[in-house]
């Protein structure tokens, strides 16, 4: 049953068929990942201080992240399976208890090992929940507003991302220690785990009401399917890995980099309580480490709706990814070998993540049969991951070993040219073939 049809079957007041009820269904799905982007991000963070507190060397940082997507690779194979086989109410419950009972491993732990293991559990449990939550909007909002669920649940996603970067190294200060940051994430973990008890109630009686039917998991890799996958994909995918690799795993320790290459301060200089302090945070988000760092989700945020919508109308998506990875490089460059105060060219790699992905994501479908979209996209998020895994420790690792960041801003540099290369094979591909990605 489409969203159309619940709208008909609407008897008015807060009723399953109502709008009023989908998009208080959309709030509660919306929370389910805001936990998990915060604790997934506040290890970078408190990157600084974690590492003079533990004694830790930057690769010990970057293996946290390693760790995470690890998990990650392993789950798109078994993620989807059991959406499918234990429904949306259960699996998400599932995945919601594993990122809970990671993040509060990762709280507790006394030893790196330990805080390795916290993390691969926290990674098996977030990554198929963020696939558990594009399968309960897909079954609320299918032909209806679908898009604009999608966009408002990413938004609540990554305003975890934008606490965590903004307030982390504030809790730090203000309650003695990193691992009271790390205790901040289990707690809002545990808010995510409320809103999707919440989220079942509500599901199930929307489901008795509506005779709801959970919609087919659309990253579920089918491996006999790949063998038909053209270049375009190929080019499309690798894009992707080399993308995300020159953004993530690059914000993993740019906490620490500011702080250290800049000597940019942790906690923006502000009095009053602490909820005082952390408002004052955000106001003063070009004043420190973590809130450059955010300033490329922050920009994703506002802008990248309104850049969806320009792909839409007037298409030119292999152009933008082109473009997208072009400006990466002189971003990473002038942070890595000059001196220049480096909010100009966050802002830069926050236009490049704004372009890139409203292009790029949308680009599947378009250069891919209909009936191999889901695993075309699994097999993505895959290869993705297996990026995310590798860089963040190559990153940690130039920074033990060259003691400074230049050589990890060169490889980044070096990830944006190589997304360029794919971008301007893709474009040469996608002309062969009538230069569709560039029709709106």
């Amino acid at each position: 049953m489409t969203a159309d049809q619940l709208d008909h079957q609407s008897g008015g007041g807060f009723t399953p068929g109502t709008k009023l009820f989908r998009f208080t269904v959309l709030i509660f799905a919306s929370l389910l990942t805001f936990g998990s982007y915060f604790a997934y991000d506040i290890i970078g963070a408190v990157a600084p201080s974690l590492i003079e507190d533990l004694g830790a060397a930057r690769g010990t940082v970057g293996t946290m992240y390693t760790m995470y997507s690890i998990a990650a690779i392993l789950s798109v194979f078994i993620g989807g399976v059991l959406i499918d086989r234990l429904g949306t109410r259960r699996a998400s419950m599932i995945f919601s208890v594993l990122v809970l009972a990671g993040a509060l491993i990762v709280a507790l732990s006394r030893s790196i090992p330990v805080l390795f293991v916290g993390r691969f559990i926290f990674g098996a449990g977030s990554e198929p929940l963020v696939v558990a939550q594009s399968s309960i909007l897909a079954r609320w909002f299918k032909g209806k507003e679908l898009a604009l669920s999608f966009g408002i649940a990413l938004t609540v996603s990554r305003l975890g991302t934008l606490f965590s970067f903004n307030t982390g190294e504030l809790i730090t200060s203000h309650f003695g220690g990193y691992r009271y940051a790390l205790i901040a994430a289990v707690l809002f973990c545990i808010i995510s785990l409320l809103a999707n008890i919440a989220y079942v109630f509500f599901d199930r009686r929307g489901e008795r009401a509506l005779q709801l039917k959970d919609s087919d998991t659309e990253e579920k890799i089918v491996l006999r399917d790949v063998r038909h996958f053209k270049p375009s994909f190929w080019f499309v995918t690798m894009l992707c890995v080399t993308f995300y690799s020159a953004i993530f795993p690059f914000t993993a320790l740019s906490t620490d980099f500011f702080a250290d290459k800049w000597g940019i301060a942790r906690v923006a200089e502000t009095s009053g309580g602490f909820l005082v302090q952390v408002f004052g945070s955000f106001l003063h988000m070009g004043s420190t480490a973590g809130g450059i760092t955010s300033i490329i989700i922050f920009a994703s945020m506002i802008a990248a709706p309104f850049a969806g919508h320009l792909v839409d109308r007037f298409g030119k998506r292999a152009t933008l990814m082109i473009f997208g990875s072009l400006i990466m490089i002189p971003s990473h460059l002038v942070m890595g070998i000059t001196t220049l105060y480096p909010i100009l060219p966050m802002i830069t790699l926050g236009i490049a993540f704004v372009l890139v992905p409203a292009a790029m994501w949308p680009s599947i479908p378009m250069v891919v049969s209909k009936e191999r979209v889901g695993t075309a996209f699994g097999l993505m998020t895959m290869i993705q991951n297996i990026g995310l895994g590798l860089f963040p420790f190559l990153n940690g690792r130039l920074r033990d070993v060259t003691q400074s960041y230049t050589a990890s801003m060169i490889m980044f540099a070096g990830l944006g040219a190589a997304g360029l290369i794919f971008a301007l094979l893709l474009k040469r591909a996608d002309r062969k073939a009538g230069s569709i990605l560039e029709h709106p």
